[in-house]
């Protein structure tokens, strides 16, 4: 009954049964042969290019990430590199710190040594020469006293000293005899009123 209504027989007239329905077994032979070229050359053509094009698109996709998990793999190690990289540029700046920072205190008690050198070597200068115009001084002021001297005890004696020798001896007494005598000493209160002034 199917058949009846699907596909008329030969000579009858077509029934209201559609549009798409064929309306004879020729056309629907050629429909199945038709279908059935589709079907083969779909699966010899398209099927493959779709499969291909699918296992492209899956490797650039599979690639993708690859490349993605490698690039994330090779931050993460640049990373890991720079990090190691500053910790060790910040301790050999700690220790280029360190090593300026005792080379400067080296330096500097060098140069308070020699300092401290300089100054022994100008005071011991400076008392040599003090030392020397003291001695200087002090023989002056024994020609110039030993003639006055000569001469007041000369006046005083009543006699001429102008014997060098007795005049030497004289005035090395006299001389003495000033060394021998005291010398005053200034109270505390003087002298540190006058170191304040």
């Amino acid at each position: 009954m199917l058949d009846a209504m699907l596909i008329p027989m030969a000579g009858e007239e077509p029934g209201p049964l559609g549009p798409l329905l064929p309306h004879y077994w020729s056309e629907f032979i050629a429909g199945v042969i038709l279908l059935l070229l589709i079907f083969l050359v779909v699966r010899a053509k398209v099927v493959p290019a779709f499969e291909k094009m699918y296992a492209e698109r899956t490797a650039a996709i599979q690639g993708g990430m690859e490349k993605a998990e490698k690039a994330q793999a090779e931050a993460q190690a640049a990373l890991e590199e720079y990090q190691a990289q500053l910790a060790e540029a910040r301790q050999e700046a700690a220790r280029i710190r360190e090593e300026a920072k005792n080379e400067g205190a080296r330096i500097k008690a060098e140069l308070r040594e020699q300092a401290d050198a300089e100054a022994a070597r100008v005071m011991a200068q400076a008392k040599a020469a003090i030392e020397a115009e003291r001695a200087q001084t002090i023989a002056q002021l024994r020609g110039e006293v030993g003639g006055l001297a000569t001469t007041l005890a000369g006046r005083i004696v009543g006699e001429s000293l102008d014997d060098d020798e007795r005049a030497r001896r004289t005035v090395d007494r006299f001389i003495a005899d000033l060394e021998a005598q005291p010398v005053p000493q200034r109270s505390s209160a003087a002298t540190g009123g006058q170191g304040q002034a």
